[in-house]
This record gives structure tokens, sequence and C-alpha cells, in this order.
């Protein structure tokens, strides 16, 4: 028999100890090393058909692998349930977990204890953002995910142990239930993570801020009509701006203005027309280009230590961030372009798959998760600025937010994709199509 089709199990059986260290060099009194354990994983899910849904974007990367550092990278967690909300709607989820050997269960409790009394997987992905769900008054978009993560959490409680969560975009349209969600994360001792994939995306220049830059003022410009965009929008503010000086502090207020007083309201502003200018120039777009969108937004974010931001929605900028900082004539401007939307999804979103597999694997947080509740704040009350008493205003109250006062001192590397991009092929399925 050749030695290379023998398991360590029968040499031990053949030979023994001993007669596996003259064969392997191993010391006959060495300890054996285990193998380390792929993470098991139960996905749970609003909707999942393409191309438009998120399940489909990260999930199938978990289970086949992801593009990162120019090249493929093998999946190194193991789906193994899945729970889907709107399951009759989702054929092409109920087609690949049937290719794949994967359990659909029909509760979210069933998908995290497999079947069982308590908790029996090492990790949770929550994506929770698309199905048919209504849209309210003020225009937030009514997905489960905080009744799916308060059912995760019951479990955590019952079994007294937990694993790390991922949350997919904002933790809810709720200030109050995603601070009940991240207060959970600290109680139960779990890592948290979530949040929009463009801070990860591509960036041009490919640079990161160093922590503790003097940043005084920032924009961010890009498609931001509606909520879920905002949100991507300011999940990349929020990953500049942590790395200012002195680091996180909280945000003092929120304030939404929209249709045509934006533009009154940038010009008695001109820290925030400056930086709108030099985004409009270095994309050599024509005096006016912003003026011109049918429907104008700002998003105002005042910082407890006086930094000012400010979301604009524009377009042909991809999304772009630009900053005022101490001791630099110009501008330091960042954006994220060429992503390639919904019908190219393997090349659209493989860093975010990348740093759940990170965060399921070493059991750490890949970036403050106080930062996802603030991000998932700024857009709740943005959205809650223009309407008080059940009247709406285009020029939103500014809304103090004291309690938004997260305070933490970034440490983490650049976490955004660099290198060769991804062929545009479709996923490995499984199956034909």
């Amino acid at each position: 028999m050749e030695f290379q089709k023998l398991t360590r199990r029968q040499m031990l059986g053949l030979t023994g100890m001993a007669g596996l260290a003259s064969l392997t060099g191993i010391a006959a009194d060495a300890s054996p090393q285990p193998a380390q354990k792929r993470p098991r994983i139960a996905c749970l899910v609003t909707y999942w058909g393409a191309p438009r849904s998120h399940a489909d974007w990260i999930i199938t990367k978990l289970l086949d692998g992801y593009w990162w550092e120019g090249a493929h990278t093998p999946s190194r967690v193991d789906v193994v349930s899945v729970y889907i909300h709107q399951l009759e709607e989702s054929g092409l989820g109920q087609k690949i977990c049937k290719s794949k050997n994967i359990p659909i269960f029909q509760t979210v409790g069933e998908a995290v204890t497999l079947g069982q009394k308590e908790l029996a997987v090492d990790g949770v992905v929550i994506v929770a953002e698309h199905g048919e769900y209504p849209t309210n008054l003020k225009g937030q978009w009514m997905l489960p995910r905080w009744w799916i993560y308060q059912q995760v959490v019951r479990v955590f409680e019952q079994s007294k142990r937990s694993v790390p969560v991922f949350n997919d975009k904002h933790l809810s349209i709720s200030w109050d239930e995603a601070k009940w969600m991240f207060d959970k994360s600290r109680a139960l001792n779990f890592p948290l993570t979530g949040g929009s994939s463009i801070p990860t995306y591509f960036r041009k220049p490919e640079i990161e801020l160093a922590i503790d830059t003097p940043i005084k003022a920032s924009i961010v410009v890009g498609d931001a009509a509606d909520e879920g965009a905002l949100f991507h929008c300011v999940d990349v503010l929020q990953a500049f701006v942590e790395r200012r000086k002195g680091g996180e502090t909280g945000v003092r207020s929120v304030q939404c203005i929209r249709g045509p007083e934006t533009w009154k309201w940038t010009e008695r502003n001109p820290w925030a027309a400056r930086l709108l200018e030099s985004v409009r120039t270095s994309f050599d777009l024509k005096p006016g280009h912003f003026q011109e969108i049918a429907s104008p937004n700002v998003c105002i974010v005042e910082y407890n230590d006086g930094t000012k931001a400010a979301v604009y929605s524009g377009r042909d900028v991809t999304w772009t961030y630009a900053a005022e900082i101490e001791g630099r004539k110009d501008p330091t401007i960042v954006s994220m372009p060429g992503w390639p939307g919904p019908f190219s999804q393997y090349h659209a979103s493989n860093s975010q798959p990348h740093w759940i597999t990170e965060m399921m694997v070493t059991k750490q947080e890949p970036f403050n998760a106080e930062r996802l509740l603030l991000s998932t704040g700024i857009v709740a009350y943005n959205m809650e600025s223009n309407w008080e008493n059940g009247r709406y205003s285009a020029i939103g109250r500014r809304i103090e937010t004291p309690f938004m006062n997260m305070r933490y001192h970034s440490t983490r590397g650049a976490q955004f994709s660099k290198g060769e991009r991804p062929p545009n092929t479709p996923y490995i399925r499984g199956f034909a199509e």
C-alpha cells in the first residue's frame, strides 16, 4: 500500500505512535494537533432570488468562495442551515439549498438549533434586505431585521452561549430596536458586524486615511434617493470619519433637507459648498451638475467634537468621499468606482463575505460595531427629520441626539478590495441553469 493513501488513523493502527514518528518525523511524545474546525453557519434571510437579492450575493460566496486580493478564495465556513421568511417566493434559494444538501428550516429557532433544543451553530448570518414588505409614511422599508435578530438572541439566552452575528446593512429602522440589538451583543458577549458592502469595495485612489487624521469636515456624494441607498452613503461616511483625530465621539444632531432648499443650505455653509465643488471638478462634470438632480436632498450630521458632515444625493460619481483635512491645501477625495450593478452579482460584492468569514473564523469584529449603530441611527433620524406630528416638511427639523454618544478609537487597518477585479462570471451554483 502506498504511504500517501493511508489516513492518520490507519497509520496509527498499523505502526503505533512510535512507527508514525519514524515515518513523519513527529516526536513520539508530541501531542497531536487537531485540524482547525470550519465554523458552521446558519443563514437567515427574508428573500432569496436573483438577480436583486442580497441573500444571493452573500450566501453563495460563503458556499463557493469569493474574490479577494486579486484571486479566488475558497470558502472557509460551512453553511449548515437556512431559514427563508418568504420561502414560496424564493425559488432560487430553494434550488441552491437542494443542490448543496442544506436543510431549510421553518423557523429561525430551528435553523440556529438545527432542530434541537439548544444553539448548534458557530455563527449566524442575517440577510433581511429584500422581499415584498411595506414602506411606512416616512419612507422606511419595514424589513424584519429586528424580528429575526431577537429570535436568535432568545436561543442564545436559553442556551447560555452565543456566537458571532452578521446583520446585512442597518440594524433596524428604529433607534430603540437598533440600540437593543447592539446592547444585547455586549451583554451576551458576541461579535457583531454588518452594514454596507461599499466601504470595503474597490477605491480610487487605493488609500485609507491614517488613524487620527485631523478631519475638519466631510461630505459623501452618491445615490441617496431612498432609505436603503442613503445607508450605503452614510456607512461610507462613518468608515472614514471614525479615523479622525481623537477617534469617534458620537453624533450631536441629524437633519434632512429636501428639494431646492438643499442648495440654499449649501450656500449658507461654505465648507460643504467647497467640498461638493471639489467632487464636481474631480469628475470633470459641468458647473451646476448636481443642482440639476430632480429630487435633491442632503443629510446633515454634527458630531460631538464639532466635526461637520453632509451626505448629498448625486449622480455620475458612484460613491465619493471628500474631506477637508487640517494642514492640507486641497480636499482629500476617495471614490468607490465601477460597481457593476445587480446583474453582475459575482463581481459586485466580494469583500463583505471576506470580512464575514474573518469574523466567523477569528471571532473578532472586523470593525467596531459602534460604527454600525451610529450609521443606523443617522439614517433613522434622517428619515424622521422631515416629519413631526404627522406633517411633512421639506426643511426637516434638526434632531438632537445626545443618546448617540458612542465613543471609540478605531485601530483597524485598510479593509477595501485591491488588485485585479474578479472576472465577470456567474456564481458556481451547483446545478445547470
